[in-house]
């Protein structure tokens, strides 16, 4: 687990560390694709998930990275940006297996 100065950080920035880090990676997941003017040639639209571990696998390994930009995922009420899928696809507490290094 990483540990933070929370000394340093923000209330926003600690709320967010403290979010990550009660992240569930079991819980239902919805993913959304974004609203922006690239909707046109995206290849996905929204898709639910029994796990909110693999909606990140997915968004990481099988949407176009122009997708993932403005795209977010939904769990237990709380949104989560494609940075934050980002990091949490990263984080040592992901449970699934990596297909590549991203």
């Amino acid at each position: 687990m990483a540990h933070f100065d929370l000394r340093l950080m923000s209330s926003s920035e600690i709320r967010e560390v403290k979010a990550m880090a009660e992240f569930d990676y079991n819980a239902l997941a919805e993913l959304f694709p974004s609203r922006g003017r690239m909707r046109q040639r995206q290849s996905f639209g929204y898709k639910r998930f029994a796990k909110a571990a693999q909606a990140i696998r997915f968004a990481m390994e099988d949407m176009p990275r122009a997708c993932l930009v403005g795209a977010f995922l939904e769990v237990n009420g709380r949104r989560y940006g494609s940075h934050d899928i980002s990091r949490l696809y990263k984080s040592t507490d992901y449970p699934l297996r990596r297909r590549s290094a991203l």
